[in-house]
């Protein structure tokens, strides 16, 4: 509140003036300053005066101004004034936001330029960076790797669209933080040159670190990437198909129980007749499990389809099975195992695996798609240990209207060179296949030749004419004669099919036309395109060519096919003969050598040896508590006791206060080491009586060798899977410090006991010293008589050290670990005296040992005085006459082992021997799905002649099964 005199001076207006020009600035700064402090504080001082004063104070103030001379300003100064005020605070908040605008806005620039600098430096990019096409060409690749990767990888619906929001949450922060600089930038007048697309594509190619003398090797690195990415996936998704199959057929069985239950009947399962052909193909299955390794003469009928690579073979079995089936390739191998087809009529055109329930529809693109994936997986996933082909069989059925029933083979393609990706043995591997697959004088031979390439290329032809040379079962097949009519002579082609070009015999030569050399054409085009050519053509259509059912793929079928039903009926009753024979020895040799014992195969012994494995485990879990206390105990001062010898007693020995050294060295042992050298204690001890479990076994009167190695192999792996809890550590590690914490000994017995501890634990250090010396300075006299031995040159100078080094500790008995330099003065002259030259090492590592021992005679003599001293400890303590600190640091050693055995006991018995349960189960049920685990743990003569004998029963059962049938077919 100004206060004006009513008569007052110039000088005192100008002083008025001033004052409120003053007010209005403090004003002012407080209304942009101090508004969250004013915000805190409450109302202004003249509102609480006036709240305090009441309404009427303003009047009372006015009254005792004027009683006293003093008057209010006139109103139109007032009104001035206040125009002033508002005018002055206007300008300066103008000013003030201006300078925090231009502050900030430098500020930020600041900060951009940062960022900016702390970029890496990209210019390189533009002289390293592939430029024009073969930027284009690594775009192209890169975006077929990337379409592999996708083709191979089948992410979860839910996972990808989680990963697809993640993604774009991350892409708007990123691009949001972009522009943000991009205006800071452009606010400051900075140009940037490149835009965000720029920026992103530089940063993506910086990431992938691509120069032009390197995009090569980056892309062939990436390529190399993926295959092991789809090897590791295909792993998983063999693991997860075994996982589904299993649920799948526990689910079947639990719905047949609960109808059983439902209707309280006994119903038996219909039983489904099934066609000839079925039944033939699964005699063939049951032998390409059985003969894997080629020991059996397999001569049941089939049809090989071979050819060199590339020469469309798989095209001719595809436009047979009127479907597009098998995986395309360019020019690379896509048939990596033989692929056996049963082709069968049926009312759908669907296709199935031998070992899976789903079935394909073959109208369907999609399904069709699904099927040509899931067979180059199979193929991917039979090719082990660095192989590029293998033996083993992929079966599956087709079923279609008008399909011509039969079994064909599909074998990889003949090869004449090999590339860097491939293994060495694959040439070999192919030709070696080949052979025995038409080394079966009863299979049927479809030999496919490219009729694009010159005949004189083919190696096929060769290998044909080795197995058939009569041609009595080969079928000659010449592909793509559509491109042969326009490159090829036309007498060549006449002189194929006749079979006068090549020295090999056939039943009969056919031409067919599989394509158009378009991916994505349907077997119905291209069968309509095969009618329409040979229609057609000039070349076919001259006289004396060619017959015209030598002609298409549907000729092609039937002589096939009529040719493997003939070569069936004429061979199956032989077979079954054979089978039968093979049947009849197998039987009278198991009688011969086991003849109190049934015939079991692996899964069935695999099933006795888990039932004892489980139970051996259940017996684990009553071992008595006394007896895992003992274990447990014993393990642990086994881990602990050269720690403690080595880094607590020896060291506080040689200090001059040992109980304080004691408490720093225990003190940091529980903290660090302690608690996971328990932890690992109770571990082997568990692994240990487990072990002996497993050895108590074998001495009993039922137990049967032929399980010891998968017994083994299974609690090998558990063991080796299982680990303790990791709680478990800080668990202990409280439980121990506090233990430690415990200074004095409470009673009697406990003395007594620490006293016992004590001396056992000297007696073992000092038999292991004992040892030490004995080598160290050679056999006594008396053994040296008795056996003939005599001191080397060395221990003969080690007995001089030693005989001087005696002398020192006979005169101080208390003397410290460690020699003097005078000390070792005087041992090396009093040694020379004698003649024998050592240096100062030597003395030193002659001493070691022999001041160990000393030591611990001494320990053990402290050990004896202190056996009836307890009761003077209780009186005196600490100063007692007697020094029982040994005692006293052995019995807080004692009672932690008893502490820490107490709890791992309690873990063991509650926690970990279940876990243990669940890795042994883990570990049985993998080894279950492994037939080749299996077969390499259960093995011996009487494995081997049981499975046989299974096998071969089995596979004779099924085709006397079928030539029943066959015979009720005609």
């Amino acid at each position: 509140m100004l206060r004006i005199y009513q008569n007052t001076s110039r000088r005192t207006a100008r002083k008025a003036v001033v004052y409120a020009t003053t007010k209005v600035a403090c004003c002012n700064h407080s209304t942009l300053c101090g508004i969250t402090s004013h915000a805190r504080r409450g109302p202004p001082h003249e509102q609480r005066q006036q709240q305090r004063n009441g309404p009427h104070h303003e009047e009372f103030l006015l009254a005792g101004n004027s009683a006293r001379g003093w008057q209010m300003p006139p109103p139109s100064r007032g009104y001035g004034m206040l125009v002033v005020r508002i005018l002055r605070g206007a300008l300066k908040l103008r000013y003030l936001v201006l300078g925090g605008a231009i502050g900030g806005g430098v500020s930020l620039s600041k900060k951009y330029e940062d960022w900016k600098d702390g970029l890496p430096d990209m210019k390189w990019l533009e002289d390293a960076m592939p430029q024009g096409e073969r930027w284009n060409a690594f775009s192209r690749n890169l975006m077929e790797v990337g379409g592999l990767v996708k083709n191979a990888i089948d992410i979860d619906p839910k996972l990808k669209q989680l990963g697809e929001d993640k993604l774009s949450e991350w892409r708007n922060w990123f691009d949001n933080r972009l522009d943000d600089a991009i205006e800071a930038a452009d606010y400051q007048g900075v140009q940037i040159v490149e835009t965000k697309e720029d920026l992103k594509a530089k940063t993506s190619v910086a990431a992938l670190g691509i120069t032009t003398d390197e995009s090569r090797k980056k892309y062939e690195k990436l390529q190399s990437q993926v295959e092991t990415l789809q090897t590791e996936i295909m792993n998983v998704q063999i693991k997860y198909q075994k996982e589904l199959e299993k649920m799948e057929k526990e689910n079947r069985d639990l719905r047949q129980q609960f109808l059983i239950l439902k209707t309280n009947k006994k119903t038996s399962a219909k039983k489904i007749k099934k066609s000839l052909i079925d039944m033939y193909s699964e005699v063939l299955d049951e032998l390409s499990g059985y003969d894997t390794g080629y020991t059996m003469a397999d001569h049941l009928p089939r049809v090989v389809v071979v050819g060199d690579q590339s020469s469309g073979k798989t095209s001719v079995l595809e436009s047979i099975a009127k479907a597009r089936i098998f995986p395309r390739g360019s020019g690379e191998m896509m048939t990596r195992a033989p692929v056996k087809v049963t082709l069968a009529e049926g009312p759908y055109h669907v296709a199935q695996f031998r070992d899976s329930d789903r079935e394909y529809d073959l109208t369907k693109e999609s399904d069709l798609a699904d099927l040509r994936k899931e067979v180059e997986f199979r193929m991917r996933a039979s090719v082990r240990g660095g192989k590029t082909v293998s033996n083993e069989v992929i079966s599956m059925t087709v079923k279609g209207p008008g399909l011509q029933r039969m079994v064909l083979v599909d074998l990889p393609g003949i090869i004449s060179t090999m590339t860097v990706d491939m293994a060495s043995d694959t040439k070999d591997s192919i030709h070696q296949m080949t052979k025995h697959y038409m080394s079966n004088p009863n299979a049927i031979i479809l030999c496919i030749q490219d009729g694009s390439v010159d005949a004189e290329r083919s190696n096929v032809t060769d290998l044909v004419m080795q197995c058939d040379p009569l041609g009595r079962r080969t079928i000659f097949v010449l592909t793509k004669v559509d491109l042969a009519e326009e490159l090829a002579d036309p007498d060549r082609i006449r002189k194929i099919l006749s079979g006068k070009l090549f020295p090999m015999k056939a039943l009969g030569y056919y031409a067919v036309v599989t394509g158009r050399g378009r991916k994505d054409d349907s077997i119905d085009a291209i069968r309509q395109y095969e009618e329409d050519f040979f229609k057609n053509s000039k070349l076919f259509h001259r006289r004396g060519v060619i017959m015209p059912h030598q002609v298409t793929s549907r000729n092609l079928s039937l002589a096939v096919s009529d040719r493997f039903w003939k070569m069936v009926r004429e061979t199956i009753e032989q077979q079954a003969d054979a089978f039968k024979a093979t049947r009849f020895n197998l039987e009278t040799e198991w009688k011969n050598n086991f003849p109190r014992l049934r015939e079991s195969g692996r899964d069935e012994l695999f099933d006795k040896a888990k039932g004892e494995i489980l139970d051996e485990v259940v017996t684990l879990s009553q071992i008595s508590a006394k007896k895992w206390d003992d274990a447990l105990n014993a393990k642990l001062w086994e881990k602990l006791s050269n720690y403690v010898f080595e880094n607590i007693y020896l060291p506080a020995a040689q200090s001059d206060s040992f109980n304080t050294m004691v408490d720093i060295k225990l003190r940091q042992w529980a903290e660090q080491a302690l608690p996971a050298k328990s932890v690992e204690a109770g571990w082997e001890a568990l692994q240990l009586e487990f072990i002996s479990l497993m050895e108590r076994s074998k001495k009993s009167q039922d137990h049967d060798g032929i399980f010891d190695q998968l017994k083994g192999a299974v609690v090998d792996e558990a063991i080796r899977r299982h680990s303790w809890e990791d709680k478990a550590i800080d668990m202990l590690r409280v439980i121990q410090l506090n233990t430690l914490e415990d200074r004095f000994v409470h009673t009697k017995s406990e003395w007594d006991s620490a006293v016992k501890f004590l001396e056992t634990s000297v007696n073992a250090k000092l038999v292991q010293t004992e040892e030490t010396l004995g080598q160290m300075f050679g056999p006594g006299q008396m053994r040296r008589l008795t056996h003939w031995q005599y001191l080397t040159q060395d221990q003969q100078k080690r007995r001089c050290v030693k005989g001087e080094l005696d002398k020192i500790l006979k005169t101080d008995s208390k003397h410290l670990p460690t020699l003097s330099y005078d000390e070792l003065t005087t041992v090396r002259k009093n040694l020379q005296r004698d003649n024998v030259d050592v240096d100062t090492d030597y003395i030193r590592q002659t001493w070691f040992p022999v001041y160990r021992k000393h030591f611990l005679q001494q320990a053990l003599q402290r050990a004896k005085d202190c056996r009836k001293a307890y009761y003077l400890y209780t009186q005196q303590g600490a100063e007692c006459e007697i020094s029982c600190s040994d005692v006293v640091l052995f019995w807080r050693i004692q009672q932690v082992i008893k502490i820490t055995g107490n709890a791992l006991r309690q873990q063991v018995i509650n926690r970990e021997a279940r876990r243990l349960d669940k890795e042994i189960k883990a570990v049985l049920d993998e080894f279950s799905d492994d037939e080749e685990k299996k077969a390499h743990l259960l093995t011996g003569k009487r494995v081997l002649l049981a499975e046989e004998l299974i096998k071969v029963r089995m596979i004779q059962e099924k085709l006397e099964e079928f030539i029943n049938s066959l015979n009720q077919e005609k």
